[in-house]
């Protein structure tokens, strides 16, 4: 048995249940980003969205019917999902049900890009039905377009949702400065970012507001980090999550990289930016959240206001860092052996990476930088 699955998902999302309400992106034009590209976008009916639900109840029955037979009493354990993973005849949607009921079958996450272009009442209906099937659930996430929120949708919409069991949602703010809106052709204006975001807060529905570090460049950084912070102040979100700019080859901003009309941040410069991002938030109460392996310094994390001295401390202390400690960190967080500066204790480690380095500019000088950009690439 199959159902839809759409391309991407948030990262904290990684155990929760996939469900496709919407395929691709209905924008699709952003300079920064390569999903969904060449792909049209099409509300899913709502029979469509029922017949695959109802395939994904089917499966957790199996599931648990299978836990009996095995003498599991019903219980999705460690010994039933080594059984499952190791057997070839459970395909991938058996297995990541299966996943899912492991780590309590309580989060959704819908897709795609933007679910809340279908219409209220299909989503509600669609939302209804899906809880209605798995009363477990207790959390139903999903991306969605602010200038849809802004212009299509009202509040009490989106309090109908709130009610119908939708609990978050994550909204790709990704820089407060119009002109840069622009120039990243996202679509959307500040100030329909700023209204979508205070729609959503009043609605009662949690709000995750995604900022693209880098995505400034050498000339806008300052005025990308000013203008992004005072527009999270004017809409408070839950959460801030940061997501630090890759610029690839498939991207539209690669042209203008390659035209030298863009020029990318060094990783450090990318710091200082977000720092100066950071210092101006002011009278709000979201959490900041680095959860992505892009982010050169996870532990940029924490609760406004009382956690902001500790947060900007992460970037203070990487820089304390002489220059030689600072390469080994970049290099060790790229290839996925470091979390926090923290593990350059580990000394052992350290003077391995400091090996490989040497290594590396003795075969090509100067190649070090071009091998942590590669390594970034393996991450998108």
């Amino acid at each position: 048995m199959r159902y839809e699955i759409g391309p991407i998902r948030p990262p904290n999302e990684a155990y929760s249940l996939l469900v496709r309400f919407t395929r691709n992106c209905p924008w699709g034009k952003c300079a920064f980003c390569r999903s969904y590209k060449q792909r049209r976008f099409e509300k899913r009916s709502v029979v469509e969205i029922k017949e695959d639900i109802d395939i994904i109840r089917k499966i957790k029955d199996e599931i648990v019917a299978l836990s009996w037979q095995k003498g599991f009493g019903g219980e999705i354990n460690d010994r039933l999902i080594d059984l499952i993973f190791s057997t070839p005849a459970y395909n991938e949607y058996f297995k990541g049900i299966a996943i899912w009921l492991y780590f309590g079958g309580k989060n959704v996450f819908i897709q795609d890009a933007n679910s809340l272009a279908m219409k209220p009442a299909d989503f509600i209906e669609a939302l209804t039905y899906l809880k209605q099937q798995f009363p477990s659930i207790d959390r139903v996430t999903s991306y969605a377009r602010a200038r849809t929120i802004a212009k299509r949708l009202t509040v009490d919409d989106l309090t109908r949702m709130r009610e119908a069991g939708l609990t978050r949602l994550h909204i790709g703010l990704e820089s407060g400065s119009n002109s840069l809106l622009k120039y990243i052709n996202k679509g959307v204006t500040k100030e329909e970012h700023i209204e979508c975001g205070r729609k959503v807060k009043e609605s009662g529905i949690e709000l995750s507001e995604y900022v693209v570090l880098g995505l400034g460049g050498k000339k806008w950084w300052k005025e990308h980090a000013e203008e992004t912070a005072d527009a999270l102040n004017r809409i408070d979100p839950d959460f801030i999550r940061f997501r630090t700019l890759k610029v690839l080859r498939d991207m539209p901003l690669y042209e203008k990289v390659e035209s030298g009309d863009f020029e990318i941040l060094h990783e450090e410069e990318i710091l200082i930016e977000e720092k100066h991002l950071i210092e101006r938030l002011e009278g709000i109460n979201s959490t900041i959240k680095s959860d992505h392996i892009l982010n050169l310094l996870e532990g940029v994390d924490g609760k406004l206001p009382e956690d902001k001295e500790r947060i900007l401390s992460v970037i203070d202390d990487y820089f304390s860092l002489n220059e030689e400690q600072r390469l080994v960190y970049r290099f060790g967080r790229r290839a996925g052996m470091y979390r926090s500066i923290n593990d350059l204790n580990d000394e052992l480690t350290y003077l391995r990476i400091k090996k490989t380095i040497k290594e590396i500019e003795e075969k090509e000088p100067g190649s070090v930088e071009k091998t942590l950009s590669l390594l970034l690439e393996n991450y998108i």
